[in-house]
């Protein structure tokens, strides 16, 4: 490991860079220190040094770099952006190196869920290493698109900035809104201008993928987002321009007229009917269904998760949030019939569907005790 080494005085360390003789972190805090100043002579330093391929300067200031005193919000946000480029730089992490915007998507994703699993699990403990997580996809992507020449994590935070002012004309400037629905109503106001503008300037010149034109009500909400997310999504912006369900009756209405359909449907189902796959390996019980009546009752299947999740939207209720907690609570019961199953040496698979429904129930009970 290399040793702690401290930095000189800010002056020696523009003339010299890192010095060999080790310091305590106490000695570090007694010189007087320019942190910003200190990180930018860091990234400048050890970038150009690791171009040379002097891996064991690299990790010295690497090493300096973990002690230097951050005093401020920003200090601590340079630090980590220039962690990124040393990870990235020739002689750093060949894993780093290696990976491209496609590979690290799957872990963007990831870490999105565990900030999600933190907060349903109010682990205030756990939340801010995944929000770490989290902010390093950020920095990891602005980084590659910085080599590649096409914006850095500068651009990031500027467009960002630019955002939250121009849709807060509330807070920045003269526009007046007193109640949040009045803000979101002006957020999507602005929104659809900000849509015209960019079609204008022939930002989404053609069409979208769906060919569809893009200053439609829908433009900008991605396909690529969880399922349930987007339906959300897309009724909600149909909702701006008055495409809506008068009530919640209005939305049972429809509910009973897709299960209905779906009946119908079945009715064409081969004998004897639709069944649970059986035990055993997953699909060895898998029925033979004619194409096209799979892909209808596929059709109203999704719409049957169309209306569940307009219900959620009429309730102000998360559908992701609530389908995620719903299969917490279903693991959390059925993890434990397992374990009084094991306590009795049996498993799920050896004993009769009438015990294990007798076992879910008392699961559903024990939750309820105090």
């Amino acid at each position: 490991m290399v040793p702690r080494n401290g930095w000189p005085k800010v002056e020696a360390v523009k003339a010299t860079g890192p010095t060999d003789k080790p310091a305590s972190r106490g000695e570090i805090r007694a010189h007087e220190f320019d942190a910003a100043l200190m990180v930018a002579v860091y990234r400048e330093s050890v970038i150009a040094k690791s171009q040379e391929c002097d891996g064991r300067i690299a990790r010295t200031a690497a090493a300096h770099l973990e002690w230097l005193p951050m005093s401020t919000t920003g200090e601590r946000f340079e630090r980590a952006v220039a962690i990124i480029e040393r990870l990235r730089a020739p002689g750093g992490c060949p894993w780093d190196r290696e990976q491209t915007f496609d590979s690290i998507k799957p872990f963007t994703l990831e870490e999105t869920y565990e900030v999600l699993e933190a907060i349903d699990n109010r682990d205030w403990d756990e939340l801010p290493g995944e929000l770490g997580d989290l902010l390093l996809q950020v920095l990891f992507y602005s980084e590659m698109a910085k080599e590649q020449g096409t914006f850095s994590i500068d651009d990031v935070l500027d467009r960002l900035s630019r955002k939250l002012m121009d849709r807060h004309p509330h807070v920045f400037g003269d526009a007046k809104a007193d109640t949040s629905a009045e803000v979101k109503r002006n957020w999507e106001a602005l929104k659809v201008g900000e849509r015209k503008k960019r079609w204008k300037a022939g930002e989404g010149a053609g069409a979208d993928a769906a060919g569809k034109s893009a200053t439609s009500i829908l433009a900008g909400i991605s396909s690529s987002m969880p399922a349930l997310l987007e339906a959300h999504k897309l009724s909600s912006r149909a909702a701006q321009v008055g495409f809506d369900w008068p009530d919640m009756e209005g939305l049972f209405d429809k509910l009973s007229e897709e299960t209905a359909e779906l009946r119908q449907h079945l009715k064409e189902f081969p004998a004897p009917g639709p069944r649970p796959e059986g035990r055993g390996v997953a699909g060895s019980g898998r029925q033979n269904i004619p194409d096209d009546l799979r892909l209808r009752l596929e059709e109203e299947v999704g719409d049957l998760f169309f209306v569940m999740v307009n219900i959620a939207r009429f309730l102000s209720l998360d559908p992701e949030s609530a389908l995620r907690k719903t299969n917490r609570k279903f693991r959390r019961r059925f993890q434990w019939m397992e374990q009084r199953l094991e306590e009795n040496g049996s498993t799920p698979e050896s004993v009769s569907m009438d015990e294990l429904e007798s076992l879910w129930q008392q699961a559903k009970q024990q939750e309820k005790q105090p």
